[in-house]
């Protein structure tokens, strides 16, 4: 039987010893093939046709085959078993092209071990998007005697998309060990939301308080097809009410946490930082996309998306500062923190430069604490470190950033839109700044997304229990 990994600290890389490991113990990673993959091999091998690639009527562009064997070693080092393995040996065949484009899954399987050598037999096999297997064959290796942990200097690698829910379960297994927290789930009269917010219950993650219209939401569980017995629910006359009493409920701390339901992203959050509410802080609200997509080495922050339209100075260096805060909930000690605009340089006619500069020195001055900033950065300079050196920008943030800051809400939500739906990236959506997180999914999200988004507001809350913000 197929077990998963153990959970582990999502800032670290840990292994697992030989006599940890079992047989059928396995991991997975996905990575798709692309321009720079193809550029890369050829620079290490010196191929004579640019990125080992062959066109042909059939097959289009086509990869080297290594790539794959690439893909198997890093499941090696990083996965199964992990830090300190030595990779002795590897029987692979290549069964089918690798194009330009493909994303393939990686699974490796223990099948033998030797307790004498501490040898371990894998069987590999690199499967693309239509299921066909690619590649197949064994590895051998030794395994660690020792348990090794590394920290990450970037943010952890939480895959949360439906294709490979790796990282989802990653993320699930690593929030294990925390207790649900209750969250009232506002105005959920759609069998979308209400689904969700089942799901996260069912996840372990959240003890949902189902705030609504009686009648509404029953007839959104009738459409859903499940079953409100044993669940709280509170009766209120609409979602304008829902929204008020969800806010009066994490006030009195009877909730942890609020979910978006069916009602608009205005009604929910006017609600929130209403001076009545007693739910603001020192900060700014500011909403935080967690995005991964396999065209970006590392998962994300982009922000603000959602909530501040046109921010100034003071309410950007407050949406960097939340960012911030989430990423060490995550488990990055130290985020890069690229601060966004059209071009690399200060210009007096683009007032979003002018704001980078201002916010890199506010960290300077210890203003903005807890990260590294640098901006103002074009986007191809803060994602690409190839871009960033052909500009000559020296920068330990450009082409690494871990958090990205749009100079404005429609910038941030185009961004993370484009990223969404044309860069296949998966997303976690969180509001942070307000003394409970807030949960904002959109009803097109998926319920991998609405999971994912719970979980992280599992690790804010409870991190506001001994730090409150």
């Amino acid at each position: 039987m197929t077990t998963s990994q153990p959970a582990q600290a999502l800032g670290l890389l840990r292994n697992r010893t030989f006599d940890e490991l079992a047989l059928g113990d396995s991991a997975c990673i996905e990575r798709t093939l692309t321009q720079q993959d193809i550029q890369w091999l050829a620079g290490i091998c010196g191929d004579v046709d640019p990125g080992f690639v062959r066109s042909t009527r059939e097959q289009g562009v086509i990869a080297q085959g290594m790539w794959g064997s690439a893909l198997i070693a890093a499941v090696l080092g990083t996965r199964l078993p992990g830090p300190g393995t030595t990779y002795r040996s590897q029987a692979l065949r290549f069964l089918a092209p690798l194009q330009l484009g493909d994303r393939m899954a990686v699974r490796l399987t223990v099948v033998a071990k030797d307790p004498a050598t501490r040898c371990v037999t894998l069987t590999c096999a690199c499967t693309n998007q239509a299921g066909v297997v690619v590649i197949e064959g064994e590895a051998g290796v030794i395994a660690p005697d020792e348990r090794i942990e590394l920290s990450r200097s970037t943010l952890p690698e939480i895959r949360l998309d439906v294709a490979g829910n790796d990282g989802l379960q990653r993320l699930l297994a690593h929030v294990a060990p925390l207790q649900a927290i209750r969250v009232a789930v506002v105005h959920p009269c759609d069998a979308l939301s209400l689904s969700g917010a089942l799901d996260a219950r069912d996840a372990g993650l959240i003890v949902p308080v189902l705030i609504a219209p009686r009648a509404k939401l029953a007839a959104a569980a009738a459409e859903a097809g499940v079953d409100l017995s044993g669940l709280e629910t509170l009766d209120v006359p609409h979602s304008h009410a829902a929204a008020a009493r969800a806010a009066e409920l994490a006030a009195k701390g009877e909730v942890e946490a609020l979910m978006k339901g069916s009602l608009h992203t205005d009604e929910l959050m006017a609600a929130v930082v209403a001076s009545a509410a007693g739910l603001r802080t020192k900060r700014r609200v500011s909403h935080c996309f967690v995005l991964q997509t396999p065209h970006y080495p590392r998962p994300f922050i982009v922000t603000d998306a959602a909530i501040n339209l046109a921010p100034d100075l003071a309410q950007k260096a407050d949406i960097v500062r939340n960012a911030i805060d989430l990423a060490h909930a995550i488990g990055v000690a130290e985020p890069k923190v690229a601060i966004l605009a059209a071009v690399e340089t200060v210009s007096p006619s683009m007032p979003a430069t002018l704001d980078a500069a201002a916010l890199c020195k506010m960290a300077d001055r210890g203003q903005i604490t807890g990260a590294r900033l640098d901006g103002p950065l074009a986007l191809d300079n803060a994602v690409s470190i190839t871009a960033a050196r052909t500009k000559g920008i020296v920068s330990d943030v450009a082409g690494r950033a871990d958090i990205l800051v749009a100079p404005d809400m429609e910038s941030g939500n185009m961004l993370a839109k484009q990223l969404m739906y044309l860069g296949e990236a998966a997303s976690a959506g969180i509001v942070l700044g307000a003394r409970v997180p807030v949960v904002l999914t959109s009803r097109a999200d998926s319920r991998e997304s609405r999971i994912a988004s719970c979980a992280i507001a599992l690790l804010l809350a409870h991190r506001y229990r001994s730090a409150p913000p």
